[in-house]
């Protein structure tokens, strides 16, 4: 077992055990999720893992118990899956999973907090006001501009987002964000090219930027449009691409985020970089991200679901010390 960052290099399969893939669930993205589980049980199947899927919609507390997982791999996506919920219960149980902990999912998952947590940092983010009904529609018109865009802030996967182009069109969107029952958020509009920068072992891969044909880069576009373009190498000069990837691991660790993710930010006209939001289980899909920086890394897709298991091998703050990790009571 040798040394990568935080966390040990694993070199013998035997030492992850059982592996639970936990996937689906019930939350709006239950489709993503089920897309990326399958494709990452396949990928640890092929490196030789011991590995089975679980969806959280079907009791995932009996079947992690009955069935004696000794870690999961967590590609549940949206509430339940990367806002803390199970990351509490499965620390609880003592059983080690990959990714963030509860902290940083809890605070990641929620875009409205994250951004004040940023700006009292000194980390820049578009500019944004919470919305909580039509009384401040006009205020926040005059404080944002047009066109700006409307976010529930507990949503990812750009579910119940709006670009708002004309005044009467805030109501409307107002009202898609707060559907999913949550916090609703306005931000500025901003015109320059987005990126996104993926961690793995807390370290900042290539960076990937993202040309969508849509109005932005929306559930459509992210997951099932050909006609979205990535951008990687991204095109930007060394030493800024640095910069830039120094700027999001700092957004990745205020948050609380550790072991793999993916920081989304946008560059103003200045060329400085303004941070959206920070990820904690991306999607592993085949039109995902974080797949496409870890290729150009060098790092293919088998490779980077084995790396994300090593993850799970960590001390959390609130459960046992899984490292370096006993070996597994089930054999190969």
């Amino acid at each position: 077992m040798t040394m990568s960052g935080p966390y040990p290099r694993i070199d013998s399969v035997e030492r992850f055990g059982k592996v639970a893939v936990l996937m689906g669930g019930d939350s709006a993205e239950r489709e993503i999720s089920l897309m990326s589980g399958q494709a990452v049980l396949e990928s640890l199947v092929r490196k030789g893992v011991d590995a089975h899927p679980v969806d959280a919609a079907d009791d995932p507390l009996g079947a992690l118990s009955r069935d004696r997982f000794d870690r999961v791999w967590l590609t549940l996506h949206g509430r339940g899956g990367e806002d803390g919920t199970i990351q509490g219960l499965l620390t609880m149980m003592k059983m080690p999973f990959t990714g963030s902990d509860v902290l940083g999912c809890a605070i990641s998952m929620d875009k409205l907090r994250t951004k004040r947590l940023l700006a009292g940092m000194g980390i820049d983010t578009p500019a944004y006001c919470e919305l909580s009904g039509e009384h401040e529609f006009e205020s926040v018109i005059g404080m944002l501009g047009l066109p700006m865009i409307v976010k529930p802030a507990a949503e990812g996967s750009s579910l119940g987002m709006t670009r708002v182009e004309q005044a009467e069109q805030l109501a409307d969107a107002y009202l898609e964000a707060a559907r999913f029952r949550s916090q609703v958020f306005a931000e500025a509009w901003v015109s320059g090219p987005e990126f996104t920068a993926t961690v793995l072992h807390d370290q900042v891969l290539p960076l990937i930027r993202i040309d969508a044909t849509n109005s932005f880069y929306d559930y459509e576009a992210k997951y099932f449009s050909d006609e979205t373009r990535y951008i990687c190498p991204c095109g930007l000069p060394e030493h800024q691409e640095r910069l830039l990837a120094a700027a999001c691991m700092d957004a990745f660790n205020a948050v609380g985020a550790s072991g793999w993710g993916r920081v989304d930010f946008m560059l103003a006209d200045d060329g400085a970089p303004l941070i959206l939001e920070v990820n904690t289980t991306p999607g592993m899909t085949t039109h995902s991200l974080v797949p496409m920086a870890a290729a150009e890394a060098g790092i293919d897709f088998d490779e980077l679901t084995w790396r994300i298991l090593e993850t799970s091998f960590t001390e959390r703050r609130s459960g046992p010390n899984e490292f370096p990790a006993a070996e597994s009571s089930h054999g190969a």
